[in-house]
């Protein structure tokens, strides 16, 4: 069985749906530290996605934030599966 893949689920102050993006690895350790710090103090931070992308968030802009698991056959930001474009 493979290990669970994270997310980071950021809630943003203008609302609407929470954006989602699947985290690398190393990058889900490293916010699983660092995430109370980097919404406390409004910073912004870059942490390595999935797929080898990277995405900027500026945390002066997000209400609350969390990591999560990924289900199974998630696409979100950064999971690496192929785009699809038209009627597909």
């Amino acid at each position: 069985m493979t290990d669970p893949k994270r997310a980071l689920v950021l809630h943003l102050s203008n609302g609407g749906e929470p954006l989602v993006f699947a985290l690398a690895e190393d990058a889900a350790k490293d916010l699983e530290a660092r995430l109370p710090e980097l919404l406390g103090d409004g910073r912004v931070h870059a942490p390595a996605l999935a797929d080898g992308t990277r995405v900027t968030v500026n945390f002066a802009h997000v209400v609350t934030a969390h990591l999560d698991e990924l289900p199974p056959l998630a696409r979100v930001y950064g999971s690496g599966q192929a785009a699809r474009h038209g009627f597909a």
